[in-house]
């Protein structure tokens, strides 16, 4: 009896991580994902991880699930991207079917899908491009923005509702009116760049402008310097997919903090100074 109980503690513990995942993923919907970053994506000899706090948006990243290796960035319309040499993975993360999601709505996505996945609701709320506030909370009480021009009236027009069906039906109703320009002015400037954080994000808003996120990073403890991993959306709307290093294809996908004022990603170059970060 005992070891038949030892046996069965084993092969809960065995299926406790994909339970996890497809809990904090609820794009998944069930299904079971083997792959994730962190599972997939070693840092280079000398480095180790970065702690992270279970439950974190650093640790949910870190985890994000990946499709099978070797898979095409595709578009919206499921046609293939163009430049398929930027990336070196792939996100296991729908983008629907309508051009919407792109580079600042990828990192939107993200940030909202990690605090609903933590039942964060209250701290759902992002902006349109005309400064006006959308959260969440307001969305599933039933109330839907009513545009014109730059003007913007919330009004109840629908039943309440907080499923995750209806969560993704705001970020659509979001994703038309935010953007770069938007989610710049959101996040709050990093002074120091070697303040670099998982989560952080290079953004230079604008029309167009462009974003990427960091989704893990990893220290070499003797020399102290720190590398990361940038994932990016981009137009028109595609997989969400993990950026190749284009300046140094040994370290790649890792990318360490610049030396110059620059950092050059495969379809963008951002300076040092455009990193932000959440509140």
């Amino acid at each position: 009896m005992k070891l038949l109980s030892i046996c069965f503690l084993i092969l809960f513990t065995l299926l406790l991580p994909h339970q996890t995942l497809s809990n904090e993923y609820k794009w998944l919907a069930g299904a079971e994902s083997t792959r994730s970053i962190a599972d997939n994506i070693e840092p280079p000899e000398g480095y180790e991880r970065i702690k992270t706090a279970p439950d974190s948006f650093a640790d949910w990243l870190r985890h994000l699930p990946l499709k099978p290796q070797g898979s095409p960035v595709l578009l919206f319309d499921r046609r293939e991207k163009r430049n398929q040499g930027a990336h070196f993975a792939v996100l296991d993360i729908d983008i629907g079917t309508r051009d919407l999601q792109q580079c600042a709505d990828a990192v939107i996505r993200l940030r909202a899908e990690y605090l609903y996945s933590t039942g964060k609701l209250d701290e759902i709320v992002f902006r349109f491009t005309s400064g006006h506030e959308s959260s969440f909370n307001q969305w599933a009480r039933g109330d839907r923005p009513v545009v014109d021009a730059n003007n913007v009236i919330w009004q109840r027009n629908a039943r309440s509702d907080s499923s995750y069906d209806n969560f993704r039906k705001y970020l659509s109703s979001l994703f038309v009116y935010a953007g770069s320009y938007s989610l710049n002015r959101e996040l709050i400037k990093r002074e120091d760049i070697n303040d670099i954080e998982i989560g952080d994000v290079f953004i230079r808003g604008g029309f167009p402008g462009h974003a990427v996120i960091i989704v893990d990073m990893a220290r070499n403890d003797i020399t102290e310097d720190k590398i990361f991993i940038i994932a990016q959306s981009y137009m028109p709307a595609q997989d969400i997919h993990i950026l190749n290093n284009p300046q140094d294809s040994v370290l790649s996908p890792w990318y360490c903090l610049p030396a110059g004022d620059t950092i050059h990603t495969p379809e963008w170059i951002f300076l040092q100074g455009e990193l932000r970060s959440f509140r």
